[in-house]
């Protein structure tokens, strides 16, 4: 085997190690999606959305997507965490070609002085998900 191939394996194998350690406990629900129109030709989408974090979380990364859909090019995906209406973090993400986006954030951390892990996220969030979409109002 060439050191591409090796290369290429340990890559492959990193790959499918790093989607294995994706939190499938951390649970979100959609609770509202609203469009607001901006001018005649872009409107504003705002998806409200609840995440719970448990308090014995093991795993390390939390993530944000949102499928394949119509949007205008050159507008981020705004991404904003909230505890009891307090921000927390916020996030820019760029919108791939069909319209996707996804946004990968550490919900936990070692602590490299105590060697103990530290919750960066736990309990329950707010998530706004700002993204610009072609306006459907025919009002505007």
């Amino acid at each position: 085997m060439n050191l591409k191939s090796k290369v290429f394996l340990m890559a492959s194998m990193l790959a499918i190690l790093s989607i294995g350690v994706i939190p499938v406990e951390i649970s979100a629900q959609t609770n509202k999606i609203t469009v607001t129109p901006i001018n005649e030709e872009i409107s504003l989408e705002k998806t409200v959305t609840t995440m719970n974090v448990p308090e014995d979380n093991k795993f390390t990364w939390g993530f944000v997507k949102g499928g394949p859909s119509e949007y205008v090019e050159r507008y981020p995906v705004i991404i904003q965490f909230y505890s009891n209406d307090d921000p927390v973090h916020f996030a820019q993400v760029d919108v791939k070609g069909d319209g996707s986006y996804e946004y990968k954030f550490r919900v936990r951390n070692l602590d490299s002085n105590t060697g103990e892990f530290v919750n960066i996220f736990q309990g329950d969030y707010v998530v706004k998900i700002f993204r610009v979409i072609p306006n459907t109002n025919d009002l505007v």
